[in-house]
């Protein structure tokens, strides 16, 4: 097909006004940054569950080929993209293939739903926090007024007898205090709004707006604390858990290697999937850092040093977890893996409290450890933010130039609004159904058709050339066979997979209706639409023929960038 020649370019209205691009203060600000939103509340509780589930020891095989094959090179990729472009998820396909624009305002969506949820359980958090401050836990013992007669303290106590209708202290505390989720009827039925949570949310994203609210100059310093904090009390925590009764047994549960497990498909694509959700590409949220990097930067070895961080994390945290399971294993005279049922926010809400409770010392070790949890959560919800206020400012500079504050103040309170549902009695049904779907299939949907947007429509040879112009040398042969079929490959693997593989939703022996599963599909359809969406009405407000119309769409409009330019013109975005 013959290239259509490119249009002249219109001049633009005189006198064009630019601004100088907000940087990283200092290197580490942006490296922090990229750690704290990498490493989440995910890390600590997905990983160590995923992978005692499938085959402990033998999971990390499939995980590392999965991080080396597939996360590590799309995790290189944006911040290569962000770093060479220097603008945000949505004006950048400008630069890259305009037909695909619709990614950036999908992923602007995917960030407020994630939003919607994760910030609550951050206060949930923040409560437990608040909860700590006290000579005896609260959940320490049955003697409280929400206990019920089914609540059992085995801790110190002999001939307790267990059944399945028993619950721990830890439990009826989390569900019937803090959730007070008996008072819902589950989804039909969510009940009014727990003024107390309400309070903790309010207070997170004041914190949230004062450290996002002036650009990275304020959140690079915030992140000094809240991405480090977590590393020195997961050592306390520990050294604290090896020193327990039973460790042993736990730490062997977590890594005895069951290899048959490697023959099941699922092993493979929930290392696949755990690995893409927790160095997250695809969320715009490595794109908007880097773009605040100097041209020059090396991206290279930020991302494999931020990678290598990040998966390490994870399973340090495994260490951290299964201590403290085999300690309550011990406690309980059961096997590890009766106590080591819970996943995703019971572990941390029910499963280890319940352990710190009975620990010497529990007041320090519940109070350090749900400060970390808060820490973990925030400097991710910095990230996620900062991806959608970064994307839409740079759409719209014209609108949003000097006005960042009041910008991010109306964001701050969309998400707020976003969040009250998630604050009723029934909210963790809501939490659990957003988590599923507002953020999955169409996230690794997303990550699928940007990196064959880039790899294949803007060309490998491209992109390689613009990272040698920042570098100085283009990507190895190993980077661009992950980036032009290894990569793709494994995503469209796991979406095919997920799609097929869906097992009932279940919270609290709370089995979900099918019209809220069916709600869910259309959450996760409602970002991903906005791709279709707009290639339509690219094609169809190009003017020309249909084969012109295409050959416009798919090439960068801007395929030309200084290198030395600190300033962005402010021109309108078509």
């Amino acid at each position: 097909m013959a290239e259509q020649p490119c249009p002249a370019p219109r001049p633009g209205p005189p006198g064009p006004r630019t601004h100088p691009r907000d940087k990283w203060s200092k290197k580490m600000d942006f490296l922090l940054s990229v750690v704290g939103f990498a490493v989440d509340l995910g890390n600590v509780w997905r990983f160590p569950y995923i992978c005692y589930q499938n085959g402990g020891g033998a999971f990390l095989i499939p995980y590392t080929l999965m991080a080396v094959f597939g996360g590590v090179p799309l995790f290189y990729m944006e911040l290569a993209l962000g770093q060479f472009h220097r603008t945000g998820a949505i004006p950048i396909w400008k630069r890259i293939c305009p037909i695909f624009k619709g990614i950036g305002f999908a992923i602007c969506i995917i960030g407020l739903y994630v939003s919607f949820y994760y910030n609550t359980i951050i206060a949930w958090a923040l409560y437990y926090f608040y909860s700590s401050f006290s000579g005896t836990l609260p959940w320490a013992s049955c003697d409280n007024p929400w206990n019920t007669p089914n609540c059992t303290n085995y801790f110190g106590r002999s001939n307790v007898t267990w059944t399945n209708f028993s619950r721990s202290p830890a439990e009826e505390f989390y569900t019937r205090k803090v959730l007070e989720i008996q008072k819902s009827g589950g989804l039909y039925d969510v009940g009014g709004i727990r003024w107390q949570l309400l309070l903790c949310l309010f207070l997170i994203f004041t914190i949230v707006y004062f450290s996002l609210w002036k650009g990275v100059k304020t959140s690079g310093k915030v992140v000094w604390v809240t991405a480090t904090l977590p590393y020195v009390v997961l050592l306390i925590l520990l050294v604290r858990g090896a020193t327990l009764p039973g460790a042993w047994r736990g730490v062997v549960f977590y890594l005895r290697p069951d290899w048959g497990k490697l023959l099941s498909t699922a092993v493979w694509v929930d290392a696949a999937a755990q690995i893409f959700f927790s160095l997250g590409p695809g969320f715009g949220v490595l794109l908007a850092l880097a773009s605040y990097n100097h041209f020059h930067n090396n991206c290279y070895r930020d991302a494999l040093v931020t990678s290598a961080v990040n998966c390490l994390t994870s399973f340090l945290s495994g260490f951290v977890i299964f201590t403290v399971l085999g300690y309550m294993a011990e406690m309980r005279d059961v096997e590890v893996e009766d106590v080591a049922k819970d996943r995703g926010p019971s572990l941390l809400f029910i499963t280890y409290p319940e352990a710190i409770a009975n620990m010497v010392g529990s007041t320090f070790f519940a109070i350090i450890f749900f400060l970390m949890m808060v820490t973990l959560g925030l400097d991710s919800t910095f990230g996620g933010l900062e991806a959608v206020i970064t994307a839409v400012m740079d759409e719209y500079p014209q609108v949003l130039a000097g006005r960042r504050e009041l910008f991010v103040l109306g964001l701050i309170t969309v998400c707020f609004l976003g969040s009250l549902s998630t604050l009723t009695y029934g909210g963790a049904y809501v939490v659990k159904l957003l988590e599923e779907f507002g953020a999955g299939c169409s996230i690794l949907a997303v990550v699928l058709l940007e990196t064959i947007a880039v790899s294949w429509f803007y060309g490998i040879q491209r992109f390689s050339h613009d990272v040698k112009a920042m570098l100085g040398s283009t990507p190895g042969v190993f980077w661009k066979v992950c980036w032009v079929a290894i990569s793709p490959a494994l995503l469209a693997f796991i979406v095919l997979s997920s799609l097929l593989d869906q097992p009932p939703l279940v919270l609290f022996d709370y089995q979900y209706p099918e019209w809220s599963i069916s709600v869910g599909y259309l959450v996760g359809a409602s970002s991903f639409i906005c791709i279709p969406f707009y290639m339509v009405y690219k094609l169809v407000w190009t003017p020309g023929s249909l084969k012109q119309r295409l050959a416009v769409c798919i090439r960068p409009e801007k395929t030309t960038r200084d290198p030395g330019a600190d300033t962005v013109r402010m021109s309108p975005v078509l």
